[in-house]
């Protein structure tokens, strides 16, 4: 009583008289959405890894693997602590880097033994090393302490000379076991050393401070390469970005670029122009740097004062995070548009927190700029005197695809059905396949308007899908193509309402009468 999977045994060529059970698969395939939150942040710190994506999804995450939020431009932290306010909590987080970061380093007095910061940075400096006696007779017990992280203690080291450094460096590097990893903070070399061991208590970066490297970090370092070994943005691809922005990147020259690298990865890039701009100058800007894509949303440089609750200071920061932390925390078919923001106190534009100063922007400022492609943070909105991004759109001039919600929910579908219907290359081509490759893409759309993020003013149904005989002729799928066609009408959004109020002392009022019981 053979059991196969179906498709693994010819069925037309049994010989033997027997039972045959085959294993068949589900005929139609589920495709489950694919994350939409997730923001790439590309920028400076003072402590992790460099050119390589991390994970993170708080502030406390943040801490750890980057260090404190540094009062400085194009630092990666504030970006995410503003995005976090907004409720966004699912980040790639890519650090960059002048070339001149540097690991704090320290000899041991006396020896030559040595630590080094696992990274490079500033924060290393903070690190403080303990050698002392152990909880067990003769033996020695090494301490690894830094503000914020939980201490690093190895115990029970024993032997003496050149064996316990040699042991010491392997327990710090390797761990001691289970109970006892390897360092997350530093690494430890013996040096040769052959002298006894020692108590002593040195702070990590004595002999050699660690440095940020962030001095000379500019557009170039944040756009980075794209070669075997990524760096800056391009260490973002295939990170699953819905959402990403290079840190207080205000480079018309990068823009271009940037938009294309979200064609490419289907991410909408959030871009800003420098702090203090003008709207005549940020329009001029955009139209000579050639930006015109959906992938980008260009945010105006009114820059916003904000608390720094790490620093205890009000500064002012990129609008970035905070249009990148609202969308994230927004399904893909709404617009940023009227939404509330949270944690800004002013703008440049409305006045630095106490100079008493209070301004909005006109009618016109917000058509000249909303027709240029280039959205901004203000207050009041439409909604109520509270800070939100006033137009919702991309940079595009196409009308019909200018919404931040065109963006989202087209690399939405996109990225899902890149991430499902590959299953079906390799598959015999015949009429059961184009079923399944429809009712596939059905069900998806379906559970998309069940949820809310498709639909229609009429009812209708707000989508259509083509894969049989009529797009795929003999001609084309003998050379080996199938093509489904799909249609999806998304859901616009509500831009300019109009309310018309007819009153006066002449105006006459028509009354619906209603049968019994209904209530007008």
């Amino acid at each position: 009583m053979p059991i196969s999977q179906q498709g693994t045994v010819n069925t037309t060529s049994l010989i033997v008289p027997d039972l045959y059970v085959q294993i068949v698969p589900p005929q139609n395939l589920v495709l489950n959405g694919v994350p939409t939150n997730i923001v790439g942040v590309v920028g400076t710190a003072s402590w992790g890894p460099v050119d390589q994506p991390a994970i993170v999804a708080t502030m406390a995450d943040y801490a750890k693997s980057f260090g404190p939020l540094m009062p400085r431009k194009y630092d990666m932290g504030t970006q995410v602590a503003t995005a976090v306010q907004q409720g966004a909590q699912n980040f790639r987080c890519v650090r960059v880097t002048d070339g001149t970061d540097t690991a704090a380093y320290s000899a041991v007095p006396g020896c030559n033994a040595s630590f080094a910061a696992i990274y490079s940075g500033s924060l290393g400096n903070s690190i403080t090393i303990t050698l002392g006696i152990g909880s067990q007779p003769n033996t020695w017990k090494l301490s690894v302490l830094l503000p914020g992280f939980e201490p690093e203690v190895y115990d029970g080291l024993t032997g003496n000379g050149a064996a316990f450094w040699t042991g010491l460096a392997a327990a710090v590097n390797t761990g001691q076991g289970p109970q006892r990893g390897p360092s997350l903070l530093i690494v430890a070399s013996a040096g040769g050393t052959t002298a006894s061991p020692a108590a002593f208590s040195l702070k990590l970066g004595s002999t050699s401070a660690g440095a940020d490297g962030a001095t000379g970090v500019g557009s170039a370092q944040l756009i980075g390469a794209d070669l075997s070994s990524r760096t800056g943005m391009y260490a973002l691809r295939g990170q699953g970005c819905g959402l990403a922005l290079l840190a207080d990147c205000d480079d018309a020259t990068t823009w271009s670029t940037q938009a294309g690298f979200g064609l490419q990865e289907g991410i909408y890039m959030i871009l800003t122009t420098p702090a203090g701009d003008t709207i005549t100058n940020a329009v001029a800007t955009k139209a000579e740097a050639g930006l015109d894509s959906y992938s980008a949303k260009l945010m105006f440089g009114d820059w916003l004062w904000w608390s720094d609750q790490v620093n205890l200071i009000v500064r002012l920061v990129s609008p970035q995070g905070f249009a990148a932390g609202r969308l994230a925390n927004l399904s893909p078919e709404q617009s940023s548009l009227n939404k509330p923001l949270y944690g800004i106190v002013a703008s440049q534009s409305s006045g630095m927190p106490g100079s008493g100063q209070t301004s909005t922007y006109s009618s016109a400022d917000l058509g000249v700029l909303l027709a240029a492609g280039v959205d901004v943070i203000c207050n009041p909105q439409p909604g109520g005197t509270y800070w939100g991004v006033r137009g919702g759109h991309n940079t595009s001039s196409n009308p019909a695809i200018d919404g931040d919600d065109y963006t989202r929910l087209t690399n939405y579908i996109a990225e899902t059905l890149a991430a499902g219907m590959g299953q079906y290359v390799g598959q015999v081509i015949n009429s059961n396949l184009f079923t399944q490759i429809r009712s596939t893409q059905l069900s998806f759309l379906n559970n998309m308007l069940s949820q809310g993020l498709l639909g229609s003013t009429d009812g209708s149904v707000p989508f259509s899908v083509i894969c049989d005989t009529s797009n795929n002729p003999s001609s084309r799928t003998g050379l080996g193509y199938v093509q489904s066609d799909a249609q999806i009408q998304y859901q616009a959004i509500n831009e300019r309402f109009i309310v018309n109020v007819e009153g006066g002392q002449t105006v006459q009022v028509a009354r619906q009468t209603l049968p019994s019981g209904q209530v007008s």
